[in-house]
C-alpha cells in the first residue's frame, strides 16, 4: 500500500516540486496540498495522511503551531523543511520538540543541480517515518496549544512535555525484564542517536544533576550547522553544561561534549577529545561507531554506553568493541523509540546488557554512576 502524503508550503513552486518529486515513486501517493498552517490542519483531519512534509514560515499559522495543533489531534509523523543556517537549527530544534519526526534541508539549488539525489534522499525519509512510533503517540505527548490567532507563531523553545504511557503492544524486549543497573566507577558516559536524538536527549540528560560524575559525549546525527545551536539549547535546559565539542577539550564530570555535525570525534586515553575531518567514504558525520570504539580503546571496562532512537546500525560495531573490552551497553527500548533501527541493531546483536524505555533511562544513569 502506498504511503499517503501531504505536502504543506506556501511556495508554489516548492510546493509543486515535492510533489512532483514524490509523486514518481510509484509507492509514495500525495494526497493533497496546503498552503499554511491552518490548511495543514484541516487536510491532516480530512485526508489522514500517513506523512506530512511541512514547511515554517508561512502566512495564517507557521509550520510549528500547526505541528503541535496537528500531534495534539491526529498525531501524524511530520518530516520538517529547514535552512542549514543557525537560526534555521533553532527553529528545527523547535518543530522537533513540537513534535516533528525528522527533517530536509529547505535547499532550492540542491532540487536543481542534484535531482536524482534530492528525490532518493526525500523518499526514504517519508517512507522510513512512516514507519515511526509518532502515529501512535508512544514517543511523547506535545505540550499544549493555545487557540491561534490570524498571526499565530512561535518564538520561543516548547515546555518540557509530559511523558506518555507506551503502546499496549510490548517490544520484543521489553525493559521491565532488564536488571537495575550495577554501580560502578565509570569513566565515561557516551551517547550514540539519530532520528527523534533531539528530543531523546534532552529528555535523558535533563534529568542528571549538575554534579554528574562522568564526563558524557554525545553523538547525534546532524548536519554542521546545527549542532553548535543544540547544544546551547540543551545547556540552557540542563542541570549538567553541554557544549559542541572542539579539538583539544578535556573530558571531565558534570560536561556533555556534543560532537560537531560534519566531522567525526574520538577521545584519547589522556581524556582529551580529537576532532577530524569527516571521511567522504563514511555515512555518517558524526559516526557513533567511530566515538564508541575509540572509547573502547582509551578506557576499556570503564565506559557505559547507550544506543537511543535512529534508523540504521550505527553504534552496533562500536559496542561490539566496547563490549569486548568489558564494557556496558544499553538500548531504548522500541516502544520509546521514534524509529526503532540502532538500539535494535545492538539487541539483535546480542550486545545490549540492558534495555530501558526513554524515561528510565536518565535515571538508570544516575543509579549507575552516583
Amino acid at each position: 500500500m502506498a504511503v499517503k502524503v501531504l505536502v504543506v508550503d506556501d511556495s508554489g513552486f516548492f510546493r509543486r516540486r515535492v510533489s512532483e518529486i514524490l509523486a514518481a515513486d510509484p509507492t509514495i501517493q500525495v494526497v493533497g496540498t496546503a498552503t499554511n498552517g491552518r490548511e495543514a490542519i484541516d487536510q491532516a483531519l480530512a485526508l489522514k495522511p500517513d506523512v506530512i512534509t511541512m514547511d515554517y514560515e508561512m502566512p495564517m499559522m507557521d509550520g510549528i503551531t500547526a505541528v503541535r495543533h496537528i500531534m495534539q489531534r491526529c498525531p501524524t509523523p511530520v518530516l520538517m523543511f529547514s535552512s542549514l543556517t543557525h537560526e534555521g537549527a533553532r527553529v528545527t530544534l523547535d518543530a522537533l520538540d513540537a513534535g516533528a519526526v525528522d527533517y530536509l534541508p529547505k535547499n532550492f539549488e540542491d532540487i536543481s543541480r542534484n535531482p536524482d539525489k534530492v528525490k532518493q534522499l526525500l523518499c526514504e525519509k517519508v517512507h522510513t517515518i512512516s514507519r515511526s512510533n509518532r502515529r501512535f503517540g508512544s514517543y511523547a505527548s506535545p505540550a499544549p496549544v493555545a487557540t491561534p490567532t490570524p498571526a499565530s507563531s512561535f518564538a520561543s523553545p516548547a515546555p518540557a512535555r509530559t511523558p506518555v504511557p507506551a503502546r499496549v503492544t510490548a517490544p520484543a524486549a521489553a525493559s521491565a525484564h532488564s536488571p537495575a543497573p550495577k554501580r560502578k566507577p565509570y569513566k565515561l558516559v557516551a551517547i550514540g542517536t539519530s532520528t527523534g536524538g533531539p528530543v531523546a536527549l534532552q529528555r535523558v540528560l535533563t534529568q542528571l544533576p549538575a554534579n554528574f560524575p562522568a564526563p558524557i559525549v554525545l553523538i547525534q546525527h546532524m548536519p554542521a550547522a546545527f549542532t553548535k545551536a543544540f547544544a546551547e539549547r540543551l545547556d540552557k535546559l540542563c542541570r549538567i553544561s553541554v557544549k559542541e565539542a572542539e579539538d583539544g577539550d578535556l573530558l571531565r564530570p558534570g560536561l556533555a561534549l556534543l560532537a560537531p555535525g560534519g566531522k567525526q570525534m574520538m577521545i584519547d586515553g589522556r581524556g582529551a577529545v580529537k576532532i577530524l575531518p569527516g571521511d567522504e567514504r563514511l555515512n555518517y558525520k558524526p559516526c557513533v561507531d567511530i566515538t564508541f570504539g575509540s572509547a573502547a580503546k582509551s578506557y576499556g571496562d570503564k565506559v557505559l554506553s547507550v544506543v537511543l532512537t535512529g534508523m540504521g546500525a550505527d553504534g552496533r560495531e562500536g559496542a561490539r568493541l566496547l563490549k569486548q573490552g568489558g564494557s556496558t551497553v544499553w538500548a531504548q527500548d522500541e516502544a520509546s523509540c521514534v524509529i526503532y533501527g540502532m538500539p535494535m541493531a545492538i539487541v539483535k546483536a546480542n550486545l545490549a546488557d540492558a534495555v530501558y524505555s526513554l524515561d528510565e533511562i536518565g535515571k538508570q544513569l544516575v543509579e549507575a554512576c552516583v
